[in-house]
């Protein structure tokens, strides 16, 4: 059982729990809670180790014995050094260190998100739980938004880093890989055109601006258009998150019913 917090795996989960050069360094990053494991071990993402307490419930304990008979290499750890590395209030006594080995887009990419400087850690992991949803194939994350692996977008995502393909890259491979893929791109700007009576069918790549000050001028040069969300009780904006979920979701709309037609 680890009881010292000074431990190598113990400060390897301290490190990558806190700035991005750090989880780079150890190019790893971590997920905490039960189903959060689960996700990783179900989408068959190669980990490094596990770390749990003595007091787990059933779940937890048949996921532990699926990870070791796996060889996943797994430790105790007492309550009081847990709790120390834990990222919630509430730990449910698992965690897991994972490679960071981020997901590559399928070769023929048609659709695909730019998250530009989101900085929330929580709008960003619900912008990617969305994004996987929507059947979205990659999300590109640009300079200046928040780091996509660190925990409390990992915990926001609820298991999207390991079904999504999420790409940290300079804008100028970025503006390469769209063009490369022949991708429209389609800025979120509230003086766009309405998503309503835009066509959305074809391959396009949507670009979702901060919460404070929105896209960059860097974005706004690589988008083709401009896209609106009509809003008719008069407010100004919204969401990082919202925003995004609303327009993914029209193209959605859009692709499936042209299926029908």
């Amino acid at each position: 059982m680890i009881t010292s917090s000074q431990n190598p795996r113990i400060k390897l989960v301290r490190a990558i729990t806190g700035r991005p050069k750090e989880r780079s360094e150890a190019g790893a990053f971590l997920a905490e809670g039960i189903r959060l494991v689960e996700e990783a071990h179900r989408a068959g993402w190669p980990f490094r180790f596990i770390l749990h307490g003595e007091g787990l419930n059933p779940r937890a304990r048949a996921l532990v014995v699926q990870l070791i008979s796996k060889g996943v290499e797994s430790e105790l750890v007492s309550d009081a050094v847990l709790r120390s590395i834990s990222e919630v209030e509430a730990s449910q006594g698992i965690l897991a260190v994972l490679e960071a080995k981020p997901l590559l887009p399928p070769p023929a990419l048609d659709f695909a998100v730019i998250a530009d400087a989101i900085r929330d850690p929580g709008n960003l992991g619900n912008l990617l739980r969305t994004a996987s949803a929507a059947g979205v194939q990659a999300v590109f994350i640009p300079p200046g938004t928040t780091d996509p692996f660190a925990p409390k977008v990992v915990r926001a995502g609820m298991g999207a880093h390991f079904r999504l393909s999420i790409l940290q890259l300079p804008w100028e491979e970025i503006g390469i890989y769209l063009a490369s893929a022949g991708l429209t791109v389609y800025l979120a700007d509230m003086d766009g055109e309405p998503c309503w009576g835009l066509d959305l069918r074809s391959p396009l790549a949507l670009v979702i601006g901060g919460e404070a000050d929105g896209a960059s001028q860097t974005a706004h040069r690589l988008a083709n258009s401009l896209v609106s969300i009509p809003m008719p009780g008069g407010s100004e904006s919204l969401n990082a998150s919202v925003a995004g979920a609303v327009l993914m979701f029209e193209v959605v709309r859009q692709r499936q019913q042209g299926q029908k037609e």
